[in-house]
Order: structure tokens, then C-alpha cells, then sequence
């Protein structure tokens, strides 16, 4: 009695509240466990008592996890695949317990597994007919990056959440169909024998907890995970340099350059740390390296002098290129490049970076650079996920695939976008990291993918007898690039060897804008990229540090 009147005060004093409630009997539970009781008492009642405090407390995570009727690992939720754990095995990734996406059943619509969240990932999304397949999309990020007006957002031309775009409002079935889901995962592997693919939760740096490791079966898998900063494995560059892919990098950079401008004006600054602090260099003289360039050169004239007098002559900017700027375009649009950069204060320095330091680069010649900001855009290669993957590998160690984005040797594996390459043997060039090849890639496959499902090809193994179609062709279209002061490069060629048509000056500056805002993905984010143009016109870019 003395123990029936003890849980009915401890439940008593819960009030009621689940979490309470459950720590409370838990407590209790360990309580019993220990206590030595004068009184003998039956091992009938203890473990009649034992077993009312496990379904008490089986019950409370009933109330907890099962409120869509669904039994489930607490990471994740699955409507008609329930997680399972999975029991010691001779795989690598199966030594510890996975929840899981388990296979599609028959009568269920195939799953289409899409890894990244970039323009090739977010293309193929937005064009999947899921009347035809449950969609799961793996990303770190759940946004995809509009990255051609990045670098505005990093002198406040343009606000952060104009550039991105939240992947569920690119394919909506993502949020609203109860097999089709985004997971805020890295994949870790891929088991092209099993069709399962390994993930690990990503959270905010220095959360000391594991990430969650699960895994999620496909019927058909789109690897569109893109690709990393190549670094050449100078060394200092990945703990010194600032890059310019993600909307964190650009944000990083506008912090450090504001506060390198703020901190320049406080007294007892000597001269020659104030012209380290304000002295922006830029590695790369590519199109993303070039109009960084302009954009900071143009919120120097425009905007530092007025709102930073004290310090305003000693910023600057150095473009260090290992070549020629723009080598992909014209030659006349790279010799106007060079002269209006040059006009609106941008030091053009031929040379290769041999060592990045804290404070200063060092050059292939021995000459030492310093600087306060630096912002390195050298291009990009295949990322540590793709080298681990084993498939076979283009030239330049990206993933390979055949005319029609098929990854050879293995079954219903495609690839796509910056970290998939053609293949020697199919006789093309592997395509450059551009997202306008990227967006053609994830079209065509679109395509391919709706032909597959609409003769019941969608299953694992099921396609091997379905015509495919015509392989995939790239045209290239144009390139364009701002070079600040509203004035751009439009070189409409198809390759650098043809003859086509090249404009240099305000009028292209107008169709780089124009174009670029009719390629913005939504409605939504064309207003705001409109409107921050229109506000930075009028009053200038915002200078605010936030962070």
C-alpha cells in the first residue's frame, strides 16, 4: 500500500504534463530498483510493478512520437515506410543502427532519390512528374543558390534571401505528399548493389552531438551534389580565403568587410595597418572573380567614399590572375575588361599564389602581398564525396556518364551538373562547372525520366529493355558578366573558336540584368531582386553589420 500511495502522489504532483509525468515515474522506476524495503515483498508484485512502469512510460513515447499512427526512430517520420533498425552486418555502413526509407512495395509509385539541392538537382526537381514517382531530395542546404547575383549580395547591391530559393517551392510535392520528402543530410555512400544510399544529419557548427545516420532505399538515383573550391592544395587557402559558392560565404564576406572598414577608423590604427585592413584581394579572374571585382569597386566609389571618409582612400582592390581574365570570352571583351577595371581602381596582378598566410599572400616570384580581405575563385573540382564514390570517373575525376547522364557499370544511377563529366570513350568534352550546363542537364533529364515512368520503367531494374531517346546535346548559349558602374561583357558565341556576336557598355549591362532577372526561379524573388535594385539605386547599398 505504501507503494501504491507513493506513485499516486508522485503522478499527482506531475500535474499532468507529459514530460513531467514521464520523469517522474522514471525516477521512481530507478528508485524501486535500489531501494531495500524492510518488508518482504512478492516477486509477483515487483514485477507486476516493473511492468506498469514500462507500459506507463511506452505510452508517454506513444503520445510523444505516434501521434500520426506511424512507429519511428525520433530523427525522422516515414508515412508508408516505417523506420527499421538495422542489425550488425558485414557492410561498412551498416556497422551501427540505421533508421531507414525502406524499398518501394509493389503498387507504390518508384522513388526518385535526387542528391543536392543545385541549379542541375533543382532543375530535374522542378520538372518531375510525381504522379509518376515519390521524390526524396538529400541536401545540406535546403535552398537552391541563384549564384550569377551572389556576389552582389556581398556588398548589399542585393539582399541574401533574393538569391535563394527554398527547394520545397521549386517541387512542391516535397512538402505536401506524404511519400515524398527533403532530408537536411550529407550522403555519406552509396550502395548501387542494394540501391541505398547513407546520410548523415547536418546541424550548427559546434553542436557537440552526433549527427544522426540513416539510410534511404531508391528505385532511381540523380547525383547532383555538385562541387567543391579547388585549392590546388596551396597551403593556408581552405584557413585564410574567403569563397564565393554558398549564400554563407557571401554573408561571411560582407561581415569581414565592414568590420575591416570599421575597424580602420578607430584610433591608434598606424598607416600601414590601415592599408592591410582596407586592401581586398581577389584570386581568380574568372567570370565569379571578375564581377566580385566590380561590385566592390563600385561600393568603394560610390559608397565608402560617402559613408567612410575617414578612411576612404586607403581601400583597394587586387585581382590576382595566374593568366588572362575572361578566357573564355572574346578577345576584344577581354582587353575592355581589363581597361575598365583598371578605370575604376582594380589592380590587375599577373602571378600565382604560392602561400596564404593570415595576413598576406606570397607569390610564385617572392613578392608578398597583404591583405585584409581575401576572396579566392579559382574554379571548382570534384568534391570528397564524389572521389569516394566507386564508379568510373571522368577525366578530371568527376563522376562519368554516357550520353544520356547514365553512370556505366552500375543499374538506375544518373549523374548530373558540376560533378559529373562525359566519359572518354563517348568521344565528348567534359562540359565546364557552368549552371547554364548544369540547368540544360537537369532539363533533359527531366524528360528522360517522364518517358521512363510512363512505361512503367520507374522501378529498380525495370528500365534495361525501354528506349532512352536521343543522348543528350549541349549548345552553349552565351556567356555574360558585370564589370561594375553598369557596364557588362554579352559574348554570344557558341565556343570560343566560332564567330558570333559581343557587347561591351551599358547597353549590355541592361540585357545581363534583364536576362538574369527573368532566369530568378520564382515570381517572389524577382520582386525582391526589382526592388533591392531599384532601393540601392536611390539610397545607396546598406551598410549595416549584422552578426
Amino acid at each position: 500500500m505504501a507503494l501504491v500511495r507513493a506513485a499516486r502522489s508522485s503522478l499527482r504532483r506531475s500535474g499532468g504534463a507529459v514530460g513531467i509525468y514521464a520523469s517522474e515515474r522514471n525516477k521512481f522506476c530507478e528508485g524501486i530498483s535500489s531501494l531495500n524495503h524492510p518488508a518482504p515483498i512478492s516477486e509477483n508484485a515487483v514485477a507486476g510493478f516493473n511492468s506498469s512502469c514500462i507500459l506507463s512510460i511506452q505510452r508517454i513515447n506513444e503520445i510523444r512520437l505516434g501521434k500520426r499512427g506511424v512507429k519511428f526512430t525520433p530523427q525522422y517520420q516515414f508515412s508508408h515506410a516505417q523506420a527499421q533498425v538495422v542489425e550488425d552486418s558485414d557492410s561498412e555502413h551498416e556497422s551501427s543502427k540505421y533508421p531507414s526509407l525502406e524499398a518501394t512495395k509493389p503498387g507504390e509509385k518508384p522513388r526518385v532519390v535526387v542528391l543536392g539541392s543545385g541549379w542541375a538537382a533543382c532543375r530535374f526537381l522542378k520538372g518531375l512528374d510525381t504522379k509518376l514517382y515519390d521524390v526524396v531530395c538529400i541536401s545540406p542546404r535546403n535552398h537552391m543558390v541563384f549564384t550569377p547575383l551572389l556576389a552582389s549580395t556581398c556588398v548589399g547591391t542585393l539582399e541574401f534571401r533574393s538569391v535563394a530559393e527554398p527547394v520545397s517551392q521549386i517541387q512542391k510535392a516535397l512538402a505536401k505528399d506524404p511519400n515524398s520528402y527533403f532530408f537536411l543530410a550529407s550522403c555519406s555512400g552509396v550502395d548501387t548493389d542494394k540501391h541505398e544510399v547513407y546520410c548523415e544529419t547536418v546541424g550548427d557548427e559546434g553542436v557537440s552531438h552526433e549527427p544522426y545516420r540513416f539510410k534511404v532505399a531508391y528505385d532511381k538515383l540523380v547525383i547532383a551534389s555538385g562541387a567543391d573550391p579547388l585549392t590546388f592544395g596551396i597551403k593556408g587557402v581552405r584557413e585564410n580565403a574567403f569563397f564565393l559558392r554558398e549564400v554563407y560565404h557571401a554573408q561571411e564576406i560582407r561581415k569581414k568587410l565592414l568590420l575591416n572598414l570599421m575597424l580602420s577608423e578607430n584610433p591608434g590604427i598606424s598607416e600601414e595597418e590601415k592599408e592591410r585592413l582596407l586592401h581586398c584581394v581577389v584570386v581568380g579572374g574568372g567570370p565569379t572573380g571578375v564581377e566580385f571585382s566590380g561590385e566592390l569597386s563600385d561600393f568603394i566609389m560610390r559608397d565608402v567614399r560617402q559613408r567612410y571618409a575617414h578612411v576612404k582612400n586607403y581601400i583597394r582592390v587586387t585581382l590576382i590572375e595566374a593568366n588572362e581574365i575572361l578566357s573564355s570570352f572574346d578577345v576584344g571583351l577581354r582587353q575592355y575588361a581589363t581597361k575598365h577595371l583598371t578605370k575604376v581602381g582594380v589592380r590587375l596582378v599577373r602571378g600565382v599564389v604560392k602561400e596564404v598566410h593570415p595576413n598576406k599572400i606570397v607569390l610564385s616570384d617572392g613578392s608578398d602581398v597583404p591583405y585584409g580581405l581575401l576572396v579566392w575563385s579559382t574554379g571548382v573540382g570534384p568534391s570528397e564525396f564524389v572521389r569516394s564514390l566507386n564508379v568510373p570517373k571522368s577525366p578530371g575525376g568527376r563522376v562519368g556518364v554516357d550520353e544520356w547522364l547514365r553512370v556505366p557499370s552500375v543499374e538506375d544511377v544518373f549523374a548530373l551538373g558540376d560533378c559529373a563529366g562525359f566519359l572518354e570513350h563517348t568521344g565528348k568534352p567534359v562540359l565546364p562547372a557552368l549552371a547554364q550546363v548544369a540547368e540544360r542537364q537537369g532539363k533533359y533529364l527531366v524528360g528522360l525520366f517522364n518517358n521512363i515512368g510512363k512505361q512503367n520503367g520507374g522501378k529498380a531494374l525495370s528500365a534495361k529493355e525501354i528506349s532512352l531517346g536521343d543522348p543528350f546535346v549541349y549548345r552553349h548559349l552565351g556567356s555574360m558578366a558585370s564589370v561594375g558602374r553598369y557596364k557588362a561583357l554579352v559574348d554570344l558565341r557558341q565556343s570560343k573558336d566560332e564567330k558570333g556576336i559581343s557587347l561591351a557598355g551599358f547597353v549590355s549591362w541592361f540585357i545581363w540584368r534583364s536576362a538574369y532577372l527573368t532566369r530568378v526561379i520564382s515570381w517572389r524573388n524577382r520582386i525582391y531582386v526589382a526592388m533591392n535594385w531599384a532601393t540601392t539605386l536611390v539610397f545607396g547599398r546598406d551598410n549595416t553589420r549584422i552578426g
